[in-house]
């Protein structure tokens, strides 16, 4: 059999032998979320986030055909400068170390690696889901598919306001995942605190949240669960001001023929355009209050806590 090419960090590696508390964390935002140097500055804050929280931070990605769980500052520095990285998932993830390459890891790849390496809880920004037109496009994320699969609770702003949420939420429940609002009983919309719909479970405590999750295991049911935490209201974008920016983005992208695993990318790229940067600042926003909420519930599934 196949010997998993698996590599943890110094400090991730001591945090899994003493049973601390540790936080998966994404690395597409790094690579393909801003340029650099704001996105190696980004990822050192959210970074350290997590460890201010309680927790240890442990950064995914393959190199060089190898899973890094947990980044040392210099391979961290290398990623965030590096050019034509391959943008994993589960479809292209074990071609990828097969082949010896690089790639940074979608929410769905994240999650894999995460559950190899014993890690039970991840942050990230927004999770994929249906995107808008998917009647026509069939164009899903693979994330819904993990988050059924694979038993780690992901902690993310929601889903990211440029997919149709209504359909996203109705996959998430045929799937069987369990969606909880955290704060608040409506389901938030990344960059917005309200999507307008009602998340169908809420807990506010990450202790109730982390008992959720043992208690999946516990029944022997499949997959892991969606924590929607949302952006500070501070940083939040209004629904209504990103609605037609959202349209005009879209228009933008099927009038270029974009399509498959550029739609997002581009999408994003065009928000940040059309709202002069305040998008990128809500992301950075978001993610480092999804860390905080993450560590907390890391700590809370420590046995014993």
């Amino acid at each position: 059999m196949t010997a998993l090419p698996l590599r943890l960090s110094a400090e991730v590696a001591a945090a899994s032998s003493s049973g601390a508390p540790i936080v998966a964390l994404e690395s597409t935002i790094i690579t393909h979320g801003m340029p650099y140097p704001q996105n190696l500055a980004t990822a050192r804050a959210v970074e350290a986030e997590v460890r201010a929280a309680g927790a240890v931070p442990a950064t995914i990605a393959v190199i060089a055909g190898e899973i890094r769980v947990g980044m040392e500052p210099e391979a961290l520095d290398g990623l965030a400068q590096a050019t034509g990285v391959a943008k994993l998932s589960r479809a292209d993830l074990a071609a990828c170390l097969a082949e010896g390459g690089t790639g940074a890891t979608t929410v769905a790849a994240t999650m894999i690696c995460a559950a190899r390496a014993g890690i039970a809880v991840f942050a990230t920004g927004g999770i994929g889901g249906v995107h808008r037109g998917a009647e026509q496009s069939f164009d899903i994320s693979a994330d819904l598919q993990e988050l059924a699969q694979t038993p780690v609770t992901v902690v993310a702003a929601g889903a990211k306001a440029i997919l149709d949420i209504p359909k996203t939420l109705e996959v998430l429940e045929t799937l069987g995942v369990p969606v909880i609002a955290v704060g608040q009983s409506g389901f938030p919309a990344f960059w917005s605190r309200e999507s307008g719909l009602a998340a169908p479970l809420r807990m506010d405590a990450p202790e109730a949240i982390a008992r959720a999750h043992k208690m999946r295991a516990a029944l022997g049911l499949p997959g892991g669960q969606l924590v929607a935490n949302p952006i500070p209201q501070a940083d939040e974008i209004a629904a209504e001001t990103l609605a037609p920016l959202i349209a005009q983005a879209q228009r933008d992208a099927d009038a270029q023929g974009i399509s498959g695993k550029a739609v997002t990318p581009y999408l994003l790229q065009r928000l940040f355009e059309l709202t002069k940067g305040r998008t990128l600042t809500a992301n950075i926003a978001l993610v480092l209050n999804n860390a905080r909420l993450a560590a907390r519930i890391a700590q809370a599934m420590v046995p014993g806590a």
